[in-house]
C-alpha cells in the first residue's frame, strides 16, 4: 500500500453515489448518513452541482488570486449579505479557515499587545498545528509538541472557569457553536452570550468554528443565527462546496485586519470551486430549505426519541437541524461496525456519540428507511 498509514478506513471501495446512497464496487447499495462527515450537503451527483462541475470544467478551471473572477466574487457578495460581516477569504478546508482565523486573531491582538487565545474541553478544529493547538484530544497533539504558545483550555458551559481564565490578554476566544467531533455538544445559549460580552467589553474576538455546523447544517443558514450570539470571524467548510473542496473565513468591521501580504492561497476560491459553491449557497440559502431543514431534524430526533425509549442503550438524543448524536452506553465503534452489516453507513465522535449528518435534501421516507434500519442495529447490539 502506497498510501501513508493516517486513517483507519473500512474494507469498502464506493464508485458511485446517488442522492443519499453509496454503490460499493460490488454493486451493494449503502444508505449514507454521514455525507462524507456533513460534506455532501445536497447529496451524491446532484443534478445542479454536476451541471456547475461540467459546465465550468470546460471554461476555467484556475487562475490564482493574482486576478479576479466574477464566481468568486458573486459567492463572497451572498456570504457577505447572508451574515453580519464584512469581508471573507477563501481557501481549500475548515483546517485552512480555523488557521486564517487564528491569524486574524494574533494580528488583532498584536496592535492591543495581547496574544493569548482561549479554547474549550472536546473542542476540535482542526489537524494542522495552528488548529491542533486549539483542539482538545491529546493523542493528536501529543506527537507534534510544541504547538504554538499562549493557547488556554476553558472548562465548556463553565461560566466560572471561563471568568477565571479570561483575563486582559486574551485577544481571541475560538468555539464552536455546536461541537461536532467532540459529540455533538451544542453550547448553553447563556454561556455563548456571556463570551460575546466579555469580548465585547475586553475588545477580544469572538470566532465560531461553523466548518461543520453552518452552510445550514443546524437549519439556519449560518449557526450563530440560531443563538442569536454574532461572532467577529466564522470559519466555513464542509457543505460549502457540496463535494468539492472550498473553506472560508469571513470577518466583520472589528475583525477585518488582514492587509497585502499577510495571507494567501493558491488554489483558495477558483473558478470552479466557486461556481459549484454559488449553486449551493443559493439552494441553501432558500427559506423554505432551511425550514424543511429544521422541519425534518425536529422528525429524525422525535424518532430517535422514541428509540431511546424503548431502549436500554440509549441515553440521549441531541443536536440541531440535521446535526444530531445519539448516546450509547456502549463503545459507538459497535454500532458503527453493526450498521455496516445493514448497508447502513453512520460515524462515531466524541465518547460515546453516534454522529448523524445526512444530505441536507434527505427525504422523510429516506428518514423512515434508516430508522427503520438503525433500530435493527440497536436491537443486535442489545443481544450482545
Amino acid at each position: 500500500m502506497t498510501l501513508m498509514k493516517t486513517y483507519k478506513r473500512f474494507d469498502l471501495n464506493f464508485v458511485k453515489g446517488k442522492g443519499v446512497y453509496l454503490f460499493e464496487k460490488d454493486g451493494d447499495k449503502y444508505l449514507d448518513f454521514v455525507a462524507g462527515i456533513a460534506v455532501n450537503a445536497l447529496g451524491h451527483s446532484n443534478e445542479k452541482i454536476v451541471k456547475a462541475i461540467k459546465d465550468q470544467s470546460e471554461k476555467l478551471l484556475h487562475i490564482s488570486n493574482l486576478y479576479y473572477d466574477d464566481h468568486q466574487i458573486n459567492l463572497g457578495k451572498k456570504l457577505i449579505d447572508l451574515s453580519d460581516h464584512q469581508s471573507v477569504f477563501f481557501c481549500n478546508s475548515g483546517t485552512e479557515a480555523i488557521e486564517g482565523a487564528l491569524k486574524i486573531a494574533r494580528k488583532y491582538g498584536l496592535e492591543k499587545g495581547k496574544n493569548k487565545i482561549l479554547y474549550f474541553d472536546n473542542a476540535f478544529h482542526g489537524r494542522t498545528l495552528g488548529a491542533l493547538s486549539v483542539t482538545s484530544n491529546e493523542k493528536y497533539k501529543k506527537s507534534f509538541k510544541p504547538l504554538i504558545p499562549n493557547i488556554e483550555k476553558v472548562k465548556l458551559n463553565d461560566k466560572e472557569d471561563f471568568l477565571d481564565k479570561f483575563d486582559k490578554n486574551v485577544c481571541a476566544v475560538i468555539i464552536e457553536p455546536i461541537q461536532g467531533e467532540g459529540g455533538i455538544n451544542p453550547v448553553d445559549q447563556g454561556f455563548l452570550e456571556l463570551i460575546r460580552d466579555e469580548t465585547a467589553m475586553n475588545d477580544a474576538l469572538l470566532i465560531f468554528d461553523e466548518v461543520q455546523a453552518g452552510i445550514g447544517r443546524t437549519g439556519v443558514f449560518f449557526a450563530y443565527q440560531g443563538f442569536n450570539v454574532i461572532p467577529d470571524v466564522i470559519a466555513l467548510a464542509k457543505g460549502l462546496g457540496g463535494g468539492v473542496p472550498i473553506g472560508a473565513f469571513i470577518a466583520n468591521k472589528k475583525a477585518d485586519v488582514l492587509s497585502y501580504g499577510d495571507h494567501g492561497c493558491t488554489f483558495g476560491g477558483n473558478p470552479l470551486v466557486t461556481a459549484v459553491s454559488n449553486v449551493v449557497v443559493d439552494e441553501i440559502s432558500k427559506a423554505s430549505f432551511l425550514k424543511q431543514v429544521k422541519e425534518k431534524g425536529d422528525y429524525l430526533i422525535n424518532k430517535l426519541s422514541e428509540l431511546m425509549h424503548e431502549s436500554s442503550l440509549i441515553t440521549q438524543v441531541k443536536g440541531k437541524g440535521l446535526m444530531i448524536g445519539v448516546d450509547f452506553k456502549i463503545d459507538p465503534k459497535i454500532i458503527v461496525k453493526l450498521a455496516l452489516e445493514e448497508k447502513l453507513l453512520v460515524i462515531n465522535a466524541g465518547v460515546n456519540t453516534i454522529r448523524l449528518v445526512p444530505a441536507l435534501n434527505v427525504t422523510y421516507k429516506e428518514i423512515d428507511a434508516f430508522i427503520y434500519l438503525f433500530e435493527k442495529v440497536i436491537k443486535k447490539a442489545e443481544k450482545l
